[in-house]
């Protein structure tokens, strides 16, 4: 399987187990993560109380990362620095801030059309059952930042997906 398609993992993600810290109640996580909405412009994940923001998504089976495509409002708040986690089921604002990354993305203003994939060093996203995105800060130390993408690029590996056995007899 090494030229597996790269596909949008929008399916493979586990929507109720998604999780964001720091979010605006009424510009939350599915703006920029969920179909139909994340190709609208109007519409955004953002920030509440200042510009960080953790973003927690699992995956209903095992993925292989490739590269992610992220778009911002081109008003300074869309993210800069980007801080990606691999596997980590809890994790709060310190230890994203100090402890190492899977990959840390510097983006600057022409990363974030949300049409060109930012590459991920795909050695390091082999057997990925969730990712925790840290959006650490935003183009112009604006107040708070705004996500309108967040698209993720990769293939399935091949596992059995347990959720679709039926109980026997």
């Amino acid at each position: 399987m090494a030229n597996a398609k790269m596909v949008d993992l929008l399916d493979f993600i586990e929507w109720s187990g998604v999780e964001c810290l720091n979010q605006n109640t009424s510009k939350t996580w599915e703006n920029a993560l969920k179909q139909g909405y994340r190709d609208n412009e109007a519409v955004w994940l953002e920030s509440d109380c200042d510009e960080q923001i953790l973003l927690h998504i699992p995956f209903t089976q095992m993925v292989k990362l490739h590269s992610l495509h992220i778009a911002g409002p081109a008003d300074g708040s869309a993210p800069k620095r980007v801080r990606i986690f691999v596997n980590r089921t809890s994790l709060g604002f310190s230890e994203a801030a100090d402890e190492a990354a899977t990959q840390d993305l510097e983006l600057s203003e022409d990363d974030l059309s949300g049409t060109n994939p930012l590459a991920l060093k795909f050695v390091k996203f082999q057997n990925v059952r969730s990712i925790t995105v840290f959006l650490e800060n935003n183009q112009d130390d604006e107040d708070t930042t705004k996500l309108s993408k967040l698209v993720l690029m990769g293939s399935t590996v091949e596992t059995t997906n347990m959720k679709e056995f039926k109980a026997v007899g």
